[in-house]
């Protein structure tokens, strides 16, 4: 409010205090290049909780090095189990992580962030500003790029591949939240397709997912997504396995899979994702076990085939928003009450 003696205008200042948790195991190859860029940060974390889930490749030296210089930096250790875990391996190691943050309510954003990427500078300052001026939105993140055949270096400069998410998702690699939005949605499933059931769950309280492929939200994936454990093909196999676990129709991952042939790896990508699919369905193997969630997610891919995936998450957002708006309603309080009027 004016200040009658001096003219001046206080404006409210927003926390901007984020928490970013990242499950690690033998990232020496690249951590490096992951700290420095988020150290460089415009907006910089309050903390910095980094899960060593049992390394032996020197990334335990790496850690303790630069959280020697930044004391926003805390290493949590896990003892080694033998082998890298995707899915929810690293979940339980990213929960092992958030367990130790004491007080999460204090922070206005959580992340879970991997160690294999290089973000730009102000890639979490974009981000904030971005949720700052739609109190919506709930999670959301910047398009990930993995170095092409020509790119030996894994530089900005060389030929870098889009790994094609979609704009209604956060991408799993780097997952930005705001922390009641993360709460909830009841945080992450601990199996493969978590990255998956968050955003649909957002959607479907009335928060919104997305991601954008502005050049200043770009950034690189120094390890190409599928491919951390085995191979690509087992890696894609895992996302179809991902697919039927969250409760995808068998029509919906065809159409998804003839699509994803269409883009690099060519064919076999796209086919390694249907078989995985089809190979836990005729295996009979569990699934999320959420008949509202399941009815929610099939309508809304239903409405993907028939309407395009961009007009369909339109009528999503918009028919789920009043869920958001009485939530808000009913928190009361000045600022999230500006916050849902900023928001019809």
């Amino acid at each position: 409010m004016p200040d009658r003696t001096t003219g001046l205008l206080f404006v409210e200042v927003m926390n901007r205090d984020y928490v970013i948790v990242s499950p690690v195991r033998d990232e020496a190859e690249f951590a490096r290049r992951t700290l420095d860029s988020v150290t460089q940060q415009t907006v910089p974390p309050a903390l910095w909780v980094i899960v060593d889930d049992g390394s032996t490749d020197g990334t335990s030296e790496i850690l303790a090095e630069y959280a020697a210089r930044f004391p926003y930096i805390r290493i949590h250790r896990r003892e080694n189990r033998g082998r890298r875990s995707v899915g929810p391996g690293v979940i339980e190691a990213f929960y092992d992580g958030l367990d130790t943050v004491k007080d999460l309510n204090r922070f206005t954003y959580v992340c879970k962030l991997d160690l294999d990427l290089d973000l730009p500078r102000r890639y979490f300052e974009l981000l904030i500003q971005r949720m700052e001026a739609d109190p919506r939105i709930g999670t959301c993140s910047g398009k990930a790029y993995f170095p092409g055949p020509s790119n030996t270096m894994k530089s900005w400069d060389g030929e870098l591949i889009s790994e094609h998410c979609g704009d209604e998702m956060s991408v799993g690699m780097t997952k930005f939240y705001r922390v009641t939005c993360f709460q909830e949605i009841g945080g992450f499933v601990r199996q493969v397709m978590w990255d998956g059931i968050d955003c649909h769950r957002c959607r479907m309280l009335g928060w919104l997912a997305c991601s954008w492929d502005d050049p200043e939200l770009r950034f690189i994936h120094l390890r190409p997504m599928g491919s951390s454990q085995v191979s690509l093909v087992t890696g894609r196999k895992r996302h179809g396995f991902g697919q039927y676990f969250m409760g995808t129709s068998l029509p919906y991952m065809t159409v998804s899979a003839v699509y994803r042939a269409t883009k690099s790896p060519y064919f076999i990508g796209g086919a390694a994702m249907w078989w995985g699919f089809v190979e836990s369905m005729l295996q009979g193997k569990p699934r999320f076990d959420d008949p509202q969630f399941r009815s929610f997610l099939r309508q809304y891919q239903w409405e993907c085939m028939l309407l395009g995936k961009a007009k369909a998450t339109a009528r999503a957002n918009e028919r789920q928003k009043g869920q958001w708006m009485r939530r808000e309603a009913a928190a009361g309080g000045d600022v999230r009450s500006g916050a849902a009027e900023a928001a019809r």
